[in-house]
């Protein structure tokens, strides 16, 4: 069966209640238990810090503008577990540069909870619609590889995430969600659990793409984007546990992030418009998510029913202002930290990477609690 089937099957079987369409039969995953006792003795050399707060103003140096709410919800990926500094989170990574591109102060709030699984949704939506500032302008989530991990049925964990985008979308939020990562690209996970990993994580990226864009938000397909980074520079990529991305890794994954982040709020600098040379196109929800599950960096966003439009983004290189995780410390004066961008300073041309070259595109984490 194909994955655009399975994922479809799974998208239906989360909307009319269906709960007994598994990723993987019944032997794969005594296969996969026996192989994860043996994964957990190569994976985590050492404890990760916990995630270091980054709520806070982003961008102060562009005045006193009225700032752009940006949230945070999803998994350990979301909060940042394996780095030091706020300003090495993907939130503030995603602050900063968006706070570039819009010239405009960012305030972010990140209320993702390391270990959580597409359940614990809920509970962040809530915590977020009720906060006095009002719904935020634009929410990424980051969710999934728990629920592959602790094999939460892949229905319950599309109806999850379906609930909390449309709760946030009626709320008035724009909504992008980067899909599951490729757990297939663990290095020192061995077969069969590797393919067992990639081929349950890919199902559940796909179904999480046609529920996501069916209740009016966007997918970013993180998948298997490091794969090759890890492999060639485990040290770089891994954080101190083996297992989490290091600053380098969740600096990838931010910035392959940003690009729809920008393009929700209307401050893309890119024609929104279809690329073919970039092989761009407009599918059927359910091809398009498949599609998207096998290309990382993949957009998917709605078109008209039931027709969806498959992007590969320019990514720009931006200049990062100098991220606090405080609010009231200017950027660029907390110890370690980068100095500042001059205010309004113009990105940096566009930086073509992956599709344009003839070489795969890498700039997205494989993260995972």
């Amino acid at each position: 069966m194909s994955r655009a089937r399975v994922a479809r099957r799974i998208a239906a079987g989360a909307a009319y209640g269906g709960g007994s369409i598994g990723l993987l039969g019944v032997a794969a995953v005594g296969v996969l238990l026996a192989e994860v006792a043996l994964a957990k003795k190569s994976v985590g050399g050492g404890v990760a810090p916990l995630p270091p707060g980054s709520d806070g103003r982003y961008g102060r140096e562009y005045g006193s503008e009225e700032p752009l709410r940006l949230a945070l919800l999803g998994d350990s990926t979301a909060a940042g577990q394996g780095v030091r500094r706020a300003g090495q989170t993907p939130g503030a990574l995603i602050a900063s540069g968006l706070a570039a591109v819009t010239e405009r102060p960012v305030d972010l709030r990140n209320v993702a909870l390391s270990g959580a699984r597409s359940d614990d949704l809920e509970r962040q939506v809530s915590l977020l619609l009720a906060a006095p500032a009002g719904p935020p302008d634009v929410c990424v989530i980051m969710i999934g590889a728990n629920d592959v991990t602790h094999r939460m049925p892949a229905t319950q964990s599309v109806r999850c995430l379906a609930a909390a985008v449309r709760r946030l979308r009626t709320a008035g939020t724009e909504v992008v969600v980067g899909t599951c990562p490729d757990l297939g690209t663990i290095e020192p996970v061995y077969q069969p659990l590797r393919w067992l990993a990639r081929r349950a994580s890919r199902q559940l990226a796909a179904a999480q793409t046609i529920v996501v864009v069916e209740q009016g938000g966007r997918t970013v397909s993180l998948g298997d984007l490091l794969g090759p980074e890890f492999a060639e520079n485990p040290r770089e990529m891994f954080g101190i546990d083996n297992f989490h991305p290091s600053a380098e890794g969740y600096a990838t994954a931010a910035m392959a992030v940003l690009p729809t982040v920008c393009a929700a709020l209307g401050v893309w600098p890119e024609a929104d418009r279809l690329d073919v040379a970039r092989h761009e196109n407009m599918l059927p929800v359910a091809k398009a998510a498949a599609e998207a599950a096998k290309e990382a960096g993949t957009e998917v966003t709605a078109a008209r029913a039931p027709w969806a439009l498959l992007k590969h983004r320019r990514r720009r290189r931006l200049p990062v202002p100098g991220a606090s995780a405080t609010p009231g410390v200017e950027p660029g004066t907390e110890p370690g930290a980068e100095p500042a961008a001059e205010p309004g300073a113009e990105p940096v041309l566009p930086e073509e990477r992956g599709q344009d070259n003839g070489q795969r595109d890498t700039s997205a984490p494989l993260p995972q609690d």
